[in-house]
């Protein structure tokens, strides 16, 4: 049985939370300014985006039904997830990102970012525990 769909599910929840509950809050605690933390969390969270990415694109083209690597019947429920992520984290990077990078109403695009940042880790971590669950063969 292929590995390669619960390792990049695991991948992807893991630099989500690393990068948004480590990373991060630590640039804000240790840079001497906001606005230079802010700055590098802006870049961390466009990588971060990518990263999404690259993660959920393979994690759809293994839960196709007609793949030979789809063997896991589970791997069907985890479609919407994956969607639901991978777009959250697009509407982040490029509808939040440039309007928080803008000062733009900061308080609120930023609690949106926050909570849709959010969102996608746990969209990407139920896509990670439904897989690493017991698997079904179809």
């Amino acid at each position: 049985m292929i590995r390669a769909p619960l390792w990049l599910a695991a991948f992807w929840w893991v630099s989500l939370s690393i990068l948004g509950f480590v990373v991060v809050p630590l640039l804000f605690a240790t840079l001497p300014q906001a606005a230079l933390a802010g700055n590098m969390a802006a870049r961390l969270f466009t990588a971060q985006t990518w990263v999404s990415c690259l993660c959920a694109l393979p994690l759809l083209v293994f839960s196709r039904p007609d793949q030979t690597f789809s063997r896991i019947a589970i791997a069907q429920e985890v479609v919407v997830y994956v969607v639901a992520g991978l777009l959250l984290a697009l509407l982040t990077e490029f509808a939040v990102g440039p309007r928080i990078v803008a000062r733009e109403n900061l308080r609120f695009w930023h609690s949106l970012g926050s909570a849709m940042y959010v969102l996608q880790w746990l969209c990407a971590g139920v896509a990670f525990w439904k897989l690493s669950g017991p698997k079904t063969v179809a």
